[in-house]
């Protein structure tokens, strides 16, 4: 069977919208603008929110430990790291010295905050050279040291009394990125005990619960050791982000609501043009239900129309925003964005075919002589 002849009211609502171009295309251009501003804001907030779980990706599976108020000593002794280890037994565990030392080159000198680490690569990364494996050799200098000695990889570097060539100038990282100037191999720093340890765990959770486990073995009634992380933070993030999600999409829906009453106006207006049209089908034998069903489709047909352009608009400039923030267009189609396209259409068409349901009401329940007499 030809599907015109399947579904009639689908060819006559087509028909009746292609009629009146021009007003078929301001009625789904108020879909397409409402669609777009709830997409868009949804987008960009998840843009955010993804930028900013990108900045703390690098601390929020670490756990610090550091000498408490009431410690004996201002380190941490041999044996405490070793009873660390025994606690965080599944994580990486880095023990770290720190001082401040002069630092030269044959052209500029500075003091600068020094700190003797192990395993550098579990903490840094490159900007420009490599981290050896393992770190036994040489110095990694961060942007700022490097620019004061006026130095490069490969060139050698003074740190106290020493001499070491340089091996890597380290990236700067996000809001977690350690301060240090200078970061030197064992045995450089000829200090007693260590400044802190830093507990590196699979995530967040792994982390927060290794300090919690560091601090009930040490703190016995006394703040022996004391510390930090930043594991709960993407939750607070995620939280604070969709609240401002939230607060978006109900702007945007603002504009949504404008477009519903613009399509309730203009099928009210097409209904009253189409008086005698509609009063003649229903002469003819056309039942009310298949009047509603008519000027019902026409909206829902406005709705899928403008709803689609829409979020193809909004995939448009969520993939410009993508670009411009993260060089990587295509992140807008992780779902934490892509469902802001799916909600923005949904709510899209929603609107549309709300705004038809009083029309089509008004028009199927005209009476066939009036509707021909005016």
């Amino acid at each position: 069977m030809d599907p015109r002849q399947r579904f009639p009211s689908v060819v006559m609502a087509w028909r009746n919208l292609w009629r009146n171009r021009l007003r078929t295309v301001l009625a789904a251009l108020g879909i397409v603008i409402g669609v777009v501003a709830i997409a868009g804001l949804g987008i960009t907030g998840s843009a955010l929110r993804y930028g900013t779980a990108q900045q703390f990706s690098d601390i929020t599976n670490q756990a610090t430990v550091m000498p408490g108020e009431d410690a004996d000593q201002r380190h941490l002794t041999e044996a405490q790291v070793s009873a660390i280890r025994e606690v965080a037994s599944n994580a990486t565990v880095i023990p770290i010295k720190e001082g401040s030392l002069q630092a030269s080159s044959h052209t500029a000198e500075t003091y600068t905050r020094v700190e003797q680490v192990t395993h550098p690569s579990d903490l840094y990364s490159a900007h420009r050279g490599t981290i050896p494996q393992p770190f036994r050799t040489g110095v990694l200098l961060n942007n700022e040291t490097a620019a004061q000695l006026n130095v490069t990889v490969g060139d050698l570097v003074i740190v106290g009394d020493q001499s070491y060539k340089v091996r890597a100038i380290l990236a700067e990282g996000g809001i977690g990125f350690r301060s240090s100037g200078v970061v030197v191999s064992p045995p450089a720093l000829d200090k007693q005990g260590y400044s802190s340890v830093t507990i590196i765990a699979e995530d967040g959770d792994a982390a927060q619960h290794l300090a919690n486990a560091t601090e009930a073995r040490f703190n016995t009634g006394e703040e022996v050791v004391r510390t930090s992380s930043f594991g709960g933070l993407n939750q607070r993030v995620g939280s604070l982000f969709s609240t401002l999600n939230l607060v978006l999409l109900g702007i945007g829906s603002i504009s949504l609501v404008v477009a519903g009453v613009s399509i309730l106006n203009i099928m009210l207006m097409s209904t009253i043009e189409r008086r005698s049209e509609i009063g003649v089908l229903r002469a003819v034998g056309v039942r009310r239900q298949d009047v509603l069903r008519m000027i019902l489709t026409e909206a829902t047909l406005l709705g899928l129309i403008g709803g689609a352009v829409g979020a193809a608009l909004s995939a448009l400039i969520g993939a410009v925003l993508y670009n411009a923030l993260y060089s990587s267009p295509m992140l807008v189609f992780r779902w934490a964005s892509a469902r802001y396209l799916l909600i923005g259409f949904g709510f899209g068409a929603f609107a549309s075919v709300l705004s038809g349901i009083y029309p089509a009401w008004k028009a199927a329940n005209k009476r066939p002589v009036e509707a021909i007499r005016s």
